[in-house]
């Protein structure tokens, strides 16, 4: 039966975490070289390529697979350490997660603020939207995600967390000049919109089930990528948007925004989907983030 050495999968592991050789090389006090002879010899001993010399480098199909092998051995090796007397009981588990903007923005740093750290635990965030987060745990980069899919990543479980609600909203003036000409369902689709970034289709998705015609927002968009800032051009003026209920209701008050279509809201189901592995740490924090998800979000 052919081995995989765990110092050369721990290597592999490092530089996609890293994102290059030389960098890897320094987190493993190693040369350049011995990185690069390492995942060569790797391999040449799976017969596969496993990494796209790119920057940063990714993972091939078969590359994710030893990644996410080298992660979870990884975090065995912790446990068993700590459970042994092998390492110091106040060693830090780390654990990757990918989280979705707004999530990150609403609730869920929060949520990560009640995890006991005793021992203690280290987060290492990936912002990725939420229909995206599901890739990453494919290739191994985290071992959980908040993410807009049901269906289990192979080798994940999955829970519901609940329902994220967003509110179609704008600018007072901006409605004014730009959404009171005519019949919302007509202005709507031909005024400027703000949208996350290019894969954002939210808005668009919105408005093919709003208007008679199917048609989706307008190309006369404004790219704004954090959550913070989305918010902050809609209530600016630049286009109108769906902002997350947390942040959109106080502005609401103030008269900062205006709700464009009272009572339509839009509701994305959220999910936690994570390796199917005995961590305690991360069955630690799966269970403070279902907990905080529920007096959070819509049920």
């Amino acid at each position: 039966m052919m081995e995989l050495p765990f110092d050369q999968v721990r290597t592999l592991l490092a530089v996609v975490d890293e994102g290059t050789f030389e960098a890897a090389a320094a987190a493993l006090h190693v040369t350049p070289s011995a990185v690069s002879q390492r995942v060569k010899t790797l391999e040449q001993r799976t017969g596969r390529v496993l990494l796209m010399r790119t920057k940063p480098v990714r993972p091939t199909e078969s590359g994710q697979v030893v990644v996410r092998f080298a992660r979870q051995l990884a975090a065995m090796e912790n446990d068993a350490r700590l459970a042994l007397g092998l390492a110091s009981a106040s060693a830090p588990a780390r654990l990757p997660i990918a989280v979705n903007a707004d999530s990150l923005a609403t609730w869920f740093q929060q949520a990560l603020t009640r995890v006991p750290q005793d021992p203690p635990i280290y987060f290492e965030l990936y912002r990725e939207d939420e229909s995206h987060t599901a890739t990453l745990l494919r290739e191994g980069r985290v071992m959980a995600a908040v993410t807009s899919s049901a269906e289990p990543v192979a080798g994940c479980t999955v829970r519901v967390l609940g329902r994220a609600r967003y509110l179609p909203v704008a600018n007072p003036e901006f409605a004014k000049r730009h959404l009171s000409s005519g019949v919302l369902e007509r202005c709507l689709p031909d005024a400027p919109v703000i949208v996350f970034d290019r894969r954002d289709d939210l808005q668009d998705r919105f408005l093919r089930d709003f208007t008679p015609d199917g048609r989706g927002a307008s190309q006369l968009r404004h790219q704004i990528p954090t959550s913070e800032g989305f918010c902050e051009a809609v209530a600016a003026g630049l286009g109108w948007g769906l902002v997350p209920e947390p942040q959109a209701e106080p502005l609401l008050k103030t008269g900062s925004l205006v709700e464009l279509i009272p009572g339509q809201p839009v509701d994305v189901p959220l999910y936690w989907q994570q390796w199917k592995l005995d961590v305690p740490a991360l069955t630690l924090v799966a269970e403070t983030i279902a907990v905080s998800a529920t007096e959070a979000l819509y049920a």
